[in-house]
């Protein structure tokens, strides 16, 4: 029996949070979805091993945004593929970005979003 890999995804805008965890799950995903970057922070410090990919947003008000969340999520797990989303960061993701992760700028289509995913996990499961 396969296991079904689990994603990490934050997003403070609560009306995405039901497109996002329909087309993932649908994609065959499971999520853990957070509405902040203390959040994602606290999940990836209790086993940022069991995650795996990460998707956020830039933006999420106070404490740490999105930049900041994959670098902590690529401390701990150097591999970890990592999705940006940002309606307004795209152009700081040269500077900001973690390394092999890739960026989607709001709005997208979430088929694109499922296929950032997918393409990030098959490149590092194949070096792996």
């Amino acid at each position: 029996m396969a296991i079904t890999p689990l994603l990490l995804v934050v997003e403070d805008e609560v009306l995405l949070h039901l497109a996002l965890e329909d087309d993932l799950i649908g994609a065959g995903y499971k999520v853990l979805l957070v509405a902040n970057g203390q959040a994602a922070i606290a999940e990836l410090d209790k086993g940022a091993d069991r995650f795996k990919a990460l998707v956020t947003d830039i933006r999420l008000g106070k404490g740490p945004n999105g930049w900041e969340i994959a670098h902590r999520a690529r401390e701990l797990v150097p591999s970890l593929p990592v999705v940006y989303m940002s309606g307004d960061s795209a152009s700081e993701w040269s500077v900001n970005g973690v390394p092999k992760s890739i960026m989607l700028s709001k709005p997208f289509a979430m088929a694109q979003l499922v296929i950032a995913v997918s393409q990030l996990i098959n490149e590092t499961d194949a070096t792996i």
